[in-house]
């Protein structure tokens, strides 16, 4: 009786371990064996979203496996092989439009967005609230007013040299920390913004202001000296070294959001967030390659559950709403006003390139 019994039992636990491999392998091939591999290009900014388990998830259950590369902006509008991706994500709007242009694509989607930001502490607004330099924008947050930087600039005052200068009294000049403006898409979107202000407030469109607003623009990338070549080395060292290194980096407003939402303990109570005077938006715009880069597009731009994860990266999405949700945590406003538009893509190329070659 006890042999029989024995015999049952392993009988069913056999049975039991049957029963659980097949169940979890249908379950592997309903998570990953039936997924469509989608192979897109992205600007690095994004890889962290894109790498998100929770959006890996998201995409998943609409029978997709999105696979990505990251190069700059520029790189992807001009040197990378477009022929072996699905679609391409850069940052910037100018290099979309060419890509478009350039493939013959009549759709795109821009399902979120980032304005260009600066990265400072409460000595250094304070400091330059006292001289003029940074005031209240059109809702409760402070902006950073470009032509008065660049008055500064052009002078190569330093910050010992400002009045009143007991917090920060640094024998180096009132500079952005900016990235490489050959490599870096918010470098180029810097160069956006203070060439509208050097070219009397309108965007450079002409041989002849790119020859005028060059001499200036070009000055606040030289005399940096070292860039890095991504957005994430300023922040970083913003985030680890503080006000000693890095007074005023320039980054993407999401960038500090997300910090904000993670909750990580990176965002100290004497960091504070600018905007520029104007801004500029960093429009993140996916060109679709093929069918399965075109339904990418359309899910990040209309998914509400990929919606709401861009915005808790800190991207402003088409859905206000679900920015406004996650912006009110770190203080950012809802919206704007005092934003421009980027010059053309060739013309932004001209300007890069002039600036470039004085390295």
């Amino acid at each position: 009786m006890k042999r029989q019994v024995s015999i049952g039992l392993a009988v069913v636990l056999l049975l039991a371990v049957v029963a659980v491999i097949i169940w979890g392998r249908g379950d592997d091939t309903a998570q990953g064996g039936d997924l469509t591999t989608v192979r897109g290009v992205i600007g690095s900014e994004k890889q962290a979203f894109f790498t998100d388990q929770r959006v890996v998830d998201a995409f998943a259950r609409h029978g997709l496996k999105v696979d990505v590369d990251t190069a700059g902006s520029r790189q992807i509008a001009t040197t990378v092989d477009l022929g072996k991706y699905a679609f391409a994500f850069p940052s910037s709007s100018p290099a979309a439009q060419k890509i478009q242009r350039d493939r013959k694509v009549t759709t795109v989607y821009t399902p979120f967005q980032s304005p260009m930001a600066i990265a400072s502490f409460e000595p250094i607004v304070a400091l330059l609230k006292a001289n003029g330099v940074v005031h209240k924008g059109a809702g409760d947050y402070d902006v950073l007013d470009i032509a008065k930087y660049l008055d500064l600039a052009k002078a190569r005052t330093r910050w010992d040299q400002l009045p009143g200068n007991t917090a920060y009294p640094a024998r180096k000049n009132v500079l952005v920390t900016t990235t490489d403006p050959r490599e870096s898409n918010s470098a180029a979107m810097y160069l956006s913004i203070v060439s509208f202000v050097a070219n009397g407030n309108t965007v450079v469109s002409t041989p002849d202001q790119e020859a005028k607003v060059l001499p200036a623009v070009s000055k606040l990338f030289l005399d940096q000296g070292y860039t890095q070549n991504s957005t994430e080395g300023p922040f970083e060292d913003y985030l680890s070294a503080g006000m000693g290194k890095t007074p005023l980096a320039l980054i993407y407003e999401s960038q500090f959001v997300d910090r904000v939402v993670r909750g990580d303990g990176s965002i100290r109570p004497d960091m504070r967030m600018l905007y520029t005077a104007p801004t500029v938006y960093s429009k993140h715009t996916l060109v679709p390659l093929s069918g399965d880069g075109d339904k990418v597009g359309q899910l990040l731009t209309t998914d509400t559950e990929l919606g709401k994860l861009a915005a808790t990266s800190g991207f402003r999405t088409t859905n206000p709403q679900l920015f406004a949700d996650i912006a009110a945590q770190a203080h950012a406003p809802a919206d704007l006003v005092d934003a421009v538009e980027p010059p053309s893509f060739e013309t932004l190329e001209r300007l890069l390139d002039a600036v470039g070659k004085q390295y």
